[in-house]
């Protein structure tokens, strides 16, 4: 085993009480030496006695804060205890943590402050649902434009992040549409990024609220948000 730097893989989880022992487990097969923090947010079922019961880091937020603001809480929690790489993996099971070291690793090169895991670098057989690949293709190539370099997946959540990122995204971070505006924040801020191309699964439990709606919803207002958050001014990180 290589001599990885001290890491927190990061999980923010709302209702998933079907997967997120199941990821717990994965994660700590794959990943030994990373620890692992579970971001309950709010959960209306047995997420939070879940994560109590796993013998993870289990932060509890009062009330559903959004995915930006839990893992903006996980960031805190990393910043505040000395880790120098952070991860987010989702807690639905779609994120394969065997992926996990391919991303530190490709952190650790030295070449980018934020390495994120990408469906569509090379095709691995996951399959995005029509509406949603098409949102996702307007916004790959409107963040392209305004960050000048090629976006494949600015909707991943699945990311690997320096001591430098843990430190900005501990003092400033998206809570509406984290990943798509993230991506711009941390270019126009100075941290450079890169993708991976990784393997997705399907949700190991529970079931998806992205709907046809909601996907047209949400890229209606990420660009919305994308483009506002261009007359602000922000700080290098």
């Amino acid at each position: 085993m290589r001599d990885y730097p001290k890491t927190l893989v990061i999980i923010p989880a709302y209702n998933e009480e079907e997967s997120l022992a199941h990821v717990v487990a994965l994660i700590r097969e794959h990943v030994p030496w990373a620890d692992i923090a579970v971001i309950d947010d709010g959960s209306q079922d047995a997420t939070g006695r879940i994560a109590d019961r796993l013998g993870v880091i289990a932060l509890h937020m009062p009330f559903n804060v959004g995915i930006g603001a839990a893992m903006q809480a996980g960031f805190l929690y990393a910043a505040r205890h000395g880790y120098q790489v952070a991860v987010q993996n989702d807690g639905d099971g779609q994120h394969a943590p065997q992926e996990i070291p391919h991303l530190v690793a490709a952190l650790l090169e030295g070449d980018a402050d934020i390495v994120v895991g990408s469906r569509y670098l090379e095709p691995r057989g996951y399959i995005t649902p029509p509406m949603r690949r098409f949102g996702i293709i307007v916004l790959a190539g409107v963040i392209s434009a305004i960050t000048r370099r090629r976006v494949t997946d600015p909707t991943s959540g699945f990311r690997a992040g320096s001591r430098r990122v843990i430190e900005f995204c501990a003092r400033l971070y998206p809570h509406d549409y984290p990943e798509p505006e993230s991506v711009a924040l941390f270019a126009r801020a100075g941290l450079r990024l890169k993708e991976i191309a990784v393997t997705m699964n399907p949700r190991y439990g529970g079931q998806s609220s992205i709907t046809w709606w909601r996907s047209a919803y949400y890229m209606v207002k990420v660009l919305l948000a994308l483009f506002i958050g261009l007359l602000r001014k922000v700080p290098a990180a």
